[in-house]
């Protein structure tokens, strides 16, 4: 993947992605004992009102999750997707954290998808994202930039397993953003697109 220079702020990644969910153990179970996240740090917050635990996903990131004792219940199709790609819908609302995607290397995408099966977990069908109208090919090719894969954590989290596979380069900032009203906001993207396109570098 292209890389690009912040000029305001040097930011190095994620710190961490704070999720909530309903039972602790079982979360830890699943993220160090499944999925193989070491678990490198625990808090219990004062006066009852819950934990707070961080897992290494790597490079220096985390992902946390909070427990409260009385949170609200999950939402799916608001706070969360009801479905996985190409198995349901994955809108959800405004302000939901819709999924979290792990950077996978490319050449142990396929191997990972099978061990994901191995353990037990329900996965989508894996997605090779290209340009194409339906912007999923059944097969790798040239065109395809990501390959994905997705699949749900014991409180309906989406995760995905995904690893590029192309060096971007001006051509792939080719759309305008959508308006609140579902109208082009015209330039708004493409605007600064040929500018950017000057400072990207192939990926490593």
């Amino acid at each position: 993947m292209a890389t690009k220079t912040n000029t305001e702020f040097e930011l190095r990644g994620i710190n961490h992605l704070a999720l909530v969910c309903k039972d602790m153990a079982r979360t830890v179970e699943f993220y160090r004992d499944v999925l193989g996240m070491p678990l490198i740090k625990t808090i219990d917050m004062p006066d009852g009102y819950g934990q707070h635990f961080f897992f290494d996903i790597g490079n220096g990131d985390s992902l946390a999750f909070f427990w409260f004792p009385n949170a609200p219940a999950a939402a799916p199709g608001v706070a969360s997707p009801s479905g996985l790609p190409g198995q349901g819908s994955m809108i959800t609302g405004h302000g939901s954290m819709n999924h979290v995607a792990f950077n996978v290397p490319v050449e142990k995408f396929d191997a990972y998808v099978e061990r994901l099966k191995a353990k037990g977990i329900a996965v989508s069908p894996v997605l090779n994202h290209d340009n194409s109208p339906s912007q999923v090919s059944a097969k790798v090719h040239d065109g395809v930039f990501v390959r994905s894969v997705y699949f749900f954590d014991p409180d309906g989290v989406c995760l995905e397993f995904a690893c590029w596979t192309k060096t971007f380069d001006e051509s792939d900032v080719a759309h305008e953003a959508m308006n609140a009203n579902g109208e082009r906001a015209k330039n708004v993207v493409l605007k600064g697109a040929a500018a950017d396109a000057k400072t990207l570098t192939p990926a490593s």
